[in-house]
């Protein structure tokens, strides 16, 4: 998988993409990950890529010219890369507030792509031609302000990076991870056993993993239920898992 990163500040990547996992991953080739500064495709010597807003408002918009040219140029890479058919399964995602809504769903659709190019907003936004013309999709990571696309970006970068087979130790931890299965993540603890009085539950030291199991789910369902119920209506519950969180509930009426 290539992942594509246009922006006007490829240092602020230096960090996240130097360490950890993502490190890894790269240096096995399992991810390549590019930045393409977006200065470097303004039409002036000062890499200007801003420019008031026609009709007046407050601060300055990303210019079209640079973004259309650096989005381009990087089509151009893909289809030397991988032929011609590649540039048309290549996303060009704008990361803005008006864009749908990150998850772990569409986490695990775009982990599925060859080519991801990630193009980071600024200023005030992008002039709208870019969203009109140019980018497949638009995503936001929350309903919040950020100066910029590239913590977005970072956040992407890794929820995606982390579903690609190889990328973890092991692709167990994936499928178990909290929200990916619809639910939160049970509670879980390691040595000591006993740490100022508080003890690991008796059931995760009793070697029956069948109980073990059960108690897991039982805990995820708690736990959902407690601090995120809007999950349940979309999670995908087994028949066992339902009767649980029916008991669960009975319980808590009670």
């Amino acid at each position: 998988m290539r992942i594509h990163i246009l922006t006007l500040f490829p240092s602020m990547f230096n960090g996240p993409l130097s360490e950890s996992m993502l490190k890894r991953a790269q240096d096995k080739g399992i991810i390549e990950i590019h930045l393409h500064n977006i200065r470097d495709y303004a039409h002036d010597r000062h890499g200007t890529a801003d420019d008031y807003p026609y009709g007046g408002s407050p601060g300055m918009l990303m210019k079209p010219e640079p973004i259309f040219e650096a989005t381009e140029a990087v089509q151009e890479l893909i289809r030397r890369g991988r032929g011609q058919e590649a540039v048309f399964s290549a996303s060009v995602i704008l990361l803005s507030p008006q864009g749908r809504l990150f998850s772990q769903s569409l986490a695990q659709d775009l982990a599925t792509r060859d080519d991801i190019i990630l193009i980071c907003g600024h200023y005030e936004g992008v002039d709208d031609r870019v969203r009109e013309h140019l980018v497949t999709d638009e995503i936001s990571i929350g309903d919040y302000v950020l100066t910029g696309g590239e913590l977005a970006a970072m956040v992407i970068v890794d929820s995606v990076g982390r579903l690609i087979p190889g990328v973890l130790g092991s692709q167990e931890s994936v499928l178990d991870d909290s929200i990916a299965s619809g639910l939160l993540q049970y509670p879980q603890y390691t040595r000591p056993a006993v740490y100022r009085d508080w003890a690991v539950p008796d059931i995760l030291l009793s070697g029956n993993h069948k109980e073990i199991a059960q108690w897991r789910i039982q805990q995820s369902l708690m736990k959902t239920l407690k601090h995120r119920p809007d999950l349940l209506p979309r999670a995908t519950l087994t028949e066992e898992a339902q009767r649980l969180l029916e008991a669960i509930r009975a319980d808590s009426e009670t």
